[in-house]
């Protein structure tokens, strides 16, 4: 059961656990009425620390379809974390009002120190450059979906891979399945760190390959998972100006491709994805953004064991 359980990093739950929320999820896709009463009564608390689109309004979109309510800040100085209080305090406090707490903070770890003074469950939105999980849901939500199995995939990886938190989260994932190989499309200075490389793709014996250019691979990838270079995670505006074009997809690249490959995205795209291929069957983007939806609405039913309700 996972009623109570908190979400702070994708590791959390075992591939056991996560087939229930997908399988949750996929049952919700399919007749959505049917849960529109799931969370009457419950509240969605959103602790917003830093600036957030699809991942705050997903949260609460998911909520408000349960037929739960949603109180909250997006952003801290509508808060009294500017008048300096603590994260402890903060979640103390928002658990004698709410049900569940959903929060994104800038540094590492915050969500993680929320849930263990927290009486409610949290889920964390994104801590830093290093945790997403719900953004790891939401994406192999789409890949069960779209491709059907989670082994035996050629998962290409391009951009902003050493500060890419959901690039992380996705290759931590991904190698819990059997017989997936990673290709990973980066310049030198944005290559996947070394704690990844070493400790979850040396240490388990997955086959990998780091690469500079994307046309010379995307032929052999079921799966192309694209990323903006985050202008956010950059101490040098110079550096950060002279990598930010280094891959954009349009379709003289997409046409290399595999008939039945799929292109994804986590959203913001800057320009890394030509607008021409979102007309093509093979771009899955803004699925994956609905997907995103309803995965948080089956996580957020288990984490308050309502799932009987509906």
């Amino acid at each position: 059961m996972l009623k109570g359980r908190h979400l702070i990093d994708p590791m959390d739950f075992t591939t056991y656990e996560l087939d229930e929320i997908f399988s949750l999820a996929e049952k919700i896709i399919e007749d959505e009425d049917r849960f529109k009463d799931a969370c009457r009564g419950k509240l969605l608390a959103t602790l917003f620390y830093e600036p957030s689109t699809r991942t705050r309004f997903s949260f609460e979109a998911a909520m408000l379809r349960l037929g739960g309510s949603v109180i909250g800040f997006s952003e801290p100085n509508s808060s009294s974390v500017a008048k300096g209080e603590s994260i402890r305090d903060t979640i103390r406090t928002i658990s004698c009002y709410a049900d569940i707490a959903v929060m994104r903070h800038p540094k590492e770890g915050a969500p993680k120190l929320a849930s263990m003074y927290s009486s409610i469950p949290v889920i964390n939105a994104g801590d830093g450059g290093h945790q997403h999980p719900t953004q790891t849901l939401t994406d192999l939500l789409t890949i069960k979906c779209l491709k059907g199995q989670f082994s035996n995939l050629t998962i290409g990886l391009c951009g902003d891979l050493k500060f890419g938190r959901t690039v992380h989260s996705l290759i931590k994932a991904m190698s819990r399945y059997e017989n997936n190989r990673f290709i990973l499309i980066s310049p030198k200075e944005l290559r996947v760190p070394d704690y990844i490389r070493k400790e979850v793709l040396d240490k388990k014996g997955i086959e990998y390959v780091e690469v500079e250019k994307l046309e010379e691979v995307i032929g052999e990838l079921d799966i192309l998972y694209m990323t903006r270079i985050q202008r956010e995670r950059f101490f040098n505006e110079e550096e950060y100006l002279r990598l930010k074009d280094s891959y954009i997809l349009d379709m003289e690249k997409v046409n290399r491709a595999k008939e039945d490959m799929i292109i994804m995205h986590p959203l913001p795209r800057v320009n890394e994805i030509d607008y021409e291929v979102d007309e093509d069957k093979r771009a899955c983007y803004f699925k994956q953004a609905k997907y995103g939806m309803y995965v948080r609405m089956a996580l957020i039913m288990k984490l308050l064991g309502v799932e009987e309700n509906a």
